[in-house]
């Protein structure tokens, strides 16, 4: 599929008749992310040149789409999770309904947060982005509005009509798109009980620098306010794997000053690793746990966050071997953000 969009998607940019772009799901989903239990099958078939193949074709598109030259409008009216964050919200426009649900859950299955998310995700607002990465919890469509993941929020009702009236668009001037977006969008709230309600007790706990004091500050706060986000939070980091959540925090953070490229090529090393490298273990029980057996009894390599050395998240972030080719880019002929 990857490697059908970017043929697609540079015909259309070439040709002349075709002004934008408008991508949605073909089901319930906008798109629940990469098919990692097929990459979960390659692995243990030993298929490494497949592993390659399936990242690179995916990460090349998305920075194809970082870098289109025509309007883009993702239209996210289902759940939007892992790599279909990926494949969205690079775009120019990207719109949200009542049945969005956003989510970067790779920690969940002993991955990290990629497809570019370690770049989106360091973009928000405080430290939304920490928390969203580590733990994998969701957010509303409305949520992604009033944080800045999506650019326009509509009724899921309302999403046919605009679709067709966005079909009579002649135009590639994004402006123009814009304001049909506008005439279906509305403001939408967060509920009361939603994270960005917590923004500041959020930004306080992960505001910290490594993930045994961001949980430190938790425990603490659920023991001071009594508040139900504090226990949820704490039980989903302890659930997820202790090397991913080091892992997660080092790559967001450093996301911060880099740009869109240089973190494409940086999380396909990362992914190589975390599927071919020796490290790849932790990703198969996630899968296994989470997705095949669906014991949600996964056995986390190492098993604590104080078994995690410094060592063994440097070896995650560098490449399998000295002579293994980074991800290639057109970043001469494209320039990315």
């Amino acid at each position: 599929m990857g490697y059908r969009l970017q043929k697609l998607y540079k015909n259309w940019e070439e040709d002349p008749n075709i002004g934008f772009v408008m991508m949605k799901g073909s089901g319930r989903a906008f798109c629940a992310g990469g098919d990692v239990v097929s990459l979960y099958h390659l692995i243990k078939r030993g298929s490494p040149d497949a592993i390659r193949e399936f990242f690179s074709s995916l990460y090349s598109f998305i920075y194809l789409l970082g870098t289109y030259l025509k309007p883009h409008v993702a239209i996210l009216n289902g759940v939007t999770m892992g790599g279909g964050t990926g494949v969205s919200i690079p775009g120019t426009f990207r719109v949200a309904t009542d049945r969005t649900i956003f989510a970067t859950p790779e920690t969940i299955i002993g991955f990290h947060p990629d497809a570019g998310a370690s770049f989106n995700l360091s973009h928000l607002p405080g430290r939304l982005g920490e928390y969203l990465g580590l733990t994998g919890l969701k957010l509303s469509g409305a949520e992604m509005l009033t944080c800045g993941l999506a650019t326009h929020y509509i009724r899921s009702e309302e999403v046919l009509v605009m679709e067709e009236q966005l079909k009579k668009l002649l135009t590639d001037d994004p402006s123009v798109v814009e304001s049909s977006l506008e005439k279906y969008s509305e403001v939408a709230h967060p509920e009361k009980t939603s994270v960005l309600c917590r923004i500041d007790l959020l930004d306080k706990c992960f505001g910290h620098d490594t993930v045994e004091e961001i949980i430190d500050s938790l425990e603490t706060e659920a023991g001071r306010r009594k508040d139900t986000w504090c226990t949820t939070t704490l039980r989903r980091l302890k659930a997820n794997s202790p090397l991913s959540l080091k892992v997660a925090l080092r790559s967001i953070r450093e996301a911060r000053f880099l740009t869109l490229d240089q973190c494409l090529i940086r999380e396909y090393r990362m992914s190589l690793q975390g599927t071919i490298g020796p490290m790849c273990g932790n990703f198969c029980e996630g899968v296994r746990a989470r997705l095949i057996d669906k014991d949600e009894v996964p056995k986390w390599d190492p098993p604590s966050l104080e078994k995690v050395s410094e060592d063994m998240v440097d070896d995650y972030f560098s490449a399998l071997t000295a002579t293994e080719p980074d991800l290639d880019l057109p970043i001469k002929l494209r320039e990315s953000i």
